[in-house]
């Protein structure tokens, strides 16, 4: 959280983490294609060899003002591929909440926890942790054959009992309802 005195604003950091092609990026296209353009930025994209992050901010004037200030929200993917952990250590710093996006698909679940893993690893580097860091689960892919239940899910993934939704963020399935819950968790650190 980070205030700016002359915009009269309340910044948030939500970032958008999981394995690689599990929906990050489909997420943060679908939500910049839905918000009115009057009340967002730029869609920023910083590509890398073989995969890209995605950066842009809005103005959220419905949720009225957090200690007089309104609140504006700046939303990241990190790279999915492991071999990019220092982009995902500097893009992760500063954040007041994740939004974990996991791939349902039965044989993405190891790639799914070992991302989860280093996610608690760049985490500890900040002296934090997942076990009281705000973060949400969203079993994305929902539509795909061959996936894992969301009881299968919640037991490989879910060992803290944060708050999950299952999404097909292909077609906008999710989307925001893990938007929101992301919005509050950040919020709830004011």
């Amino acid at each position: 959280m980070h205030v700016d005195p002359f915009r009269k604003e309340i910044i948030f950091k939500i970032v958008y983490y999981g394995p690689g092609l599990g929906g990050k990026t489909t997420n943060l296209e679908f939500i910049y294609s839905q918000i009115n353009p009057k009340l967002r930025g730029e869609l920023v994209t910083l590509k890398t060899k073989e995969d890209r992050t995605l950066y842009f901010d809005f103005l959220q004037l419905e949720l009225g003002r957090v200690n007089g200030k309104k609140p504006r929200f700046h939303l990241y993917t990190i790279p999915g591929q492991v071999y990019y952990g220092y982009s995902r250590k500097i893009i992760l710093k500063g954040a007041d909440a994740v939004v974990f996006v996991a791939d349902s698909q039965s044989v993405r679940m190891d790639e799914n926890w070992k991302t989860l893993a280093d996610l608690e690893e760049k985490l500890i580097l900040q002296n934090k942790s997942l076990t009281s860091f705000p973060w949400v689960l969203q079993y994305n892919k929902r539509d795909l054959p061959n996936i894992e239940t969301v009881r299968a899910l919640q037991t490989k993934l879910n060992f803290f009992n944060v708050p999950f939704h299952e999404a097909m963020a292909n077609k906008g399935q999710g989307v925001f309802e893990t938007l929101r819950t992301a919005i509050q968790l950040a919020l709830a650190k004011v």
